[in-house]
């Protein structure tokens, strides 16, 4: 049964939504050790600034100059540019090409790479804000089974960490943040 990926960023931006709600301090560690808190909201916000320009059918350098700036409150402008990405995300034909740095793609393509990202991203808010971790069974599986066949590409893009051993007995979820380079495991666990 193929995946119904407009829902699933719906699913994700809610995932996210009830993090960033949690948020008391803007400058906690996350588990990646280079950002903060608002680096990586400003990482998701700005990557939503960037839909509906692109499915538009600008190219980079249109949508570039598209692009409205950010604003001194990351919660409000989540909200904003989520929602321009929903909106644009579900006017948009699936096979319809995407401009994007590395070349066009099919809209579908563009779409599973940002229901992954907001989804990887919802948990590392979520463990930053000691938020409940536990993501959206069925979204967790759907992005684990679309990302998992590249785990190879995954791992030489510099994208992620070095993926994080994990026993076979590891739940989709746990799985899905070791490939990306994240320790799912509890504070202290050893």
């Amino acid at each position: 049964m193929a995946n119904d990926w407009v829902s699933l960023q719906r699913t994700a931006r809610r995932e996210f939504d009830s993090r960033v709600a949690q948020i008391t301090d803007w400058h906690a560690p996350t588990p990646d050790t280079e950002w903060d808190i608002t680096t990586l909201v400003r990482h998701v916000v700005d990557e939503q600034r960037w839909v509906a320009p692109l499915l538009s059918g600008r190219t980079l350098e249109e949508a570039e100059a598209a692009l409205e700036p950010l604003g001194d409150d990351l919660a409000a402008d989540w909200s904003t540019f989520s929602e321009q990405a929903t909106e644009a995300w579900a006017a948009t034909p699936a096979d319809q090409e995407v401009q994007l740095s590395y070349g066009a793609v099919p809209c579908i393509d563009y779409l599973r790479q940002q229901v992954g990202d907001i989804t990887v991203h919802a948990w590392d808010l979520a463990r930053a804000t000691g938020s409940d971790e536990q993501l959206d069974p069925a979204l967790v599986d759907a992005v684990w089974k679309d990302l998992e066949p590249q785990s190879d590409m995954l791992a030489g893009s510099g994208l992620f960490a070095d993926p994080v051993p994990v026993g076979d007995d590891a739940s989709v979820q746990d799985r899905l943040l070791a490939l990306t380079g994240r320790d799912p495991r509890r504070h202290g666990a050893s």
